[in-house]
């Protein structure tokens, strides 16, 4: 990234509109961020084939099969909303995107939508690639899923939701730690590690981690069962309650990065 996409708007008439096209700007020029968007399509598409293939029971439910890609996908999504924040702390590229808009909660707010907007496009990109994809490939006699039957658009539509608010939770923590390992390091264990230890001490908070949510509750088109033993099975979220405490852990993350933006020096 160089300091040439850095284009102060004179006379401070900058606003949301010209914030947004410095950061598409720079957001585009880096080939890590296609790179990374190309590999967890790939990657979502190819396990929701390999389960296809592998699916020998009609009674599952498979659009939550076929979404099965979608979970390593958000690591990689919201490692990529991560770097998006601290590449320009490690280049120092950030004193200038400040300089140009001291306006600093300005600078997060475009850096959310633009990043949010590309990541929401591939994220639904994935998820109905991967449904496709999976459905062409069910064999043993088994009925594909369509989009009109009942809860199956809609878990496909929050599932590619989902890769969206997890890169914006990742977006916010590169803002509020500031150092891309850390942060990723966070970011892995809030989403895929502390849920197992959640699992064991506060049975009850297990449908609130994020990875659950997506896995039980969004990408699901039936409510989840523990078969034989349903006594110690969590309640888990709605889709839509899912979706909206996914956007509010991304909301938390992005408003305390943000104030700590505000308040510390680049």
């Amino acid at each position: 990234m160089t300091t040439s996409t850095m284009t102060r708007v004179p006379g401070g008439r900058y606003g949301p509109a010209q914030v947004a096209r410095m950061e598409w700007i720079k957001l585009r020029s880096l080939r890590s961020t296609w790179w990374t968007l190309a590999i967890t399509v790939a990657a979502t598409v190819g396990i929701g084939v390999a389960v296809g293939l592998n699916s020998r029971d009609a009674s599952v439910d498979l659009t939550n099969n076929a979404l099965a890609g979608v979970v390593p996908g958000l690591l990689l999504a919201g490692a990529l909303g991560v770097l998006t924040m601290t590449g320009e702390y490690s280049s120092g590229t950030i004193r200038v995107t400040l300089a140009a808009v001291p306006r600093r909660p300005l600078v997060l707010a475009a850096k959310a939508a633009v990043f949010g907007a590309v990541t929401l496009v591939i994220g639904e990109l994935a998820s109905f690639i991967a449904f496709f994809a999976a459905a062409g490939t069910l064999r043993h006699g088994i009925t594909a899923p369509t989009l009109a039957d009942p809860g199956v658009l809609r878990a496909v539509v929050l599932t590619g939701a989902a890769s969206c608010l997890v890169g914006l939770l990742g977006l916010g923590l590169g803002a509020i730690i500031r150092h891309s390992a850390a942060a990723v390091g966070v970011l892995v264990a809030g989403v895929y590690v502390v849920v197992q230890v959640i699992g064991f001490i506060a049975h009850g908070a297990a449908p609130y981690m994020p990875i659950l949510i997506l896995a039980n509750s969004l990408s699901t088109t039936r409510p989840v069962t523990c078969g034989t033993d349903a006594a110690s099975c969590p309640d888990f979220l709605s889709a839509w309650a899912g979706l909206g405490m996914l956007s509010l852990y991304a909301a938390i993350a992005l408003a305390i990065g943000g104030w700590l933006l505000a308040r510390r020096d680049a």
